[in-house]
């Protein structure tokens, strides 16, 4: 009864938090716990007159930087790279020329993998500028590669690599391109091969670069930036990468997570550094290998919503809470619940389990 009171609840204040806010127009929701014996997959809303349903695809956004920082653990792990390397090692003169000059100093050779992954190497994010582009001349495409020669030539590094954080699209773009260097393949190939087949992660795929290994019967729900469909935006891919361009079902990325929190896709030992080789993201905030961690402050921050995974600017969420040995994945597939999306996870569900 306990357990069904808990579900009865999060399902209660997933329905009023979507029902009370007209900018979300499909939202989904799984909470799993084996251990407390309890599984919640729910859907709200609609893509275009199809009503939501649990089993549709979603765009994850940045919840895709932790299976880009996971192929790095495991090219890791296979000897492919070091976490110390630098990245000139592994990529052209001609993209890290000049890369990272602040303050009239050239940096680039001191910017190692670590760096790109904990967000401390100081380069411009150019996720943003180029969005706004993209919003305003519609038919903008750009690869990654020539996303990250246009933020070098149009924005300014924040500080010298590992002297502070800064949350950049380009270090994920950049490990990306190092990704495919490395096995000589392109980078959805990559994430296909190490984590999507191995996982049974039939309905996953990269945003505009592949397709599915199982057609869904559901349409990919729609995003929205700005009332603005990304679904849309077709050069939306190039600008976003191994920065976040994963689609899946809530279902599938259960798989995922479940086989990181095991160590069956990387050793406890690799996932012990990607956890703990942190910076300070914001109060209460850790950054990892593209893990965000809560950690507990005093009357800001309790114990129990101590937890860790990684969210994405549309309200995206995938996280692990280990006390209670529960996942939790969402997305509210709207720009608006940046924050939104986490505040809802802990605060009207993390504290609904306890």
């Amino acid at each position: 009864m306990k357990n069904q009171n808990i579900e009865a609840n999060i399902e209660n204040a997933f329905r009023e938090q979507i029902k009370k806010d007209p900018k979300v127009k499909n939202a989904y929701l799984l909470v799993h716990s084996e251990s407390a014996d309890i599984h919640i997959s729910l859907a709200e809303g609609a893509t275009g007159n199809i009503p939501a349903h649990p089993e549709q695809p979603n765009y994850m956004a940045s919840v895709g930087k932790l299976f880009t920082a996971t192929l790095i653990g495991i090219l890791f792990e296979e000897g492919k790279l070091a976490y110390n390397d630098r990245i000139t090692a592994y990529l052209d003169e001609e993209l890290t020329k000049n890369l990272h000059v602040y303050k009239g100093k050239n940096y680039t050779d001191e910017i190692k993998i670590k760096h790109l992954l904990s967000q401390t190497s100081g380069l411009y994010d150019n996720f943003w500028p180029l969005l706004k582009k993209l919003i305003n001349e519609t038919d903008f495409n750009m690869g990654p590669r020539e996303a990250i020669t246009w933020a070098k030539n149009n924005l300014k590094p924040h500080f010298p690599p590992g002297k502070g954080f800064k949350y950049s699209d380009t270090n994920y773009h950049l490990l990306g391109l190092i990704i495919e260097n490395i096995t000589g393949k392109p980078f959805h190939e990559v994430l296909a091969q190490y984590i999507f087949k191995p996982l049974r992660m039939k309905h996953s795929y990269m945003l505009n670069y592949s397709e599915p290994a199982e057609a869904s019967p559901y349409p990919m729900a729609e995003f929205y930036h700005k009332g603005i469909k990304g679904n849309d935006l077709k050069g939306y891919a190039g600008i976003d990468y191994a920065g976040g361009g994963v689609v899946a079902t809530t279902e599938d990325l259960l798989k995922f997570m479940k086989a990181l929190v095991k160590y069956h896709l990387v050793t406890k030992e690799t996932l012990e550094i990607m956890k703990n080789d942190r910076a300070k993201y914001g109060l209460g905030i850790d950054y990892g290998y593209g893990i965000w961690q809560f950690k507990t402050i005093p009357l800001l921050m309790p114990k129990k919503l101590n937890s860790w995974g990684v969210a994405g600017v549309t309200g995206a969420f995938m996280f692990y809470h280990p006390a209670k040995d529960t996942y939790l994945i969402g997305n509210f597939n709207d720009t608006s619940y940046a924050s939104k999306g986490l505040r809802f996870m802990l605060l009207k569900v993390i504290k609904k389990l306890f």
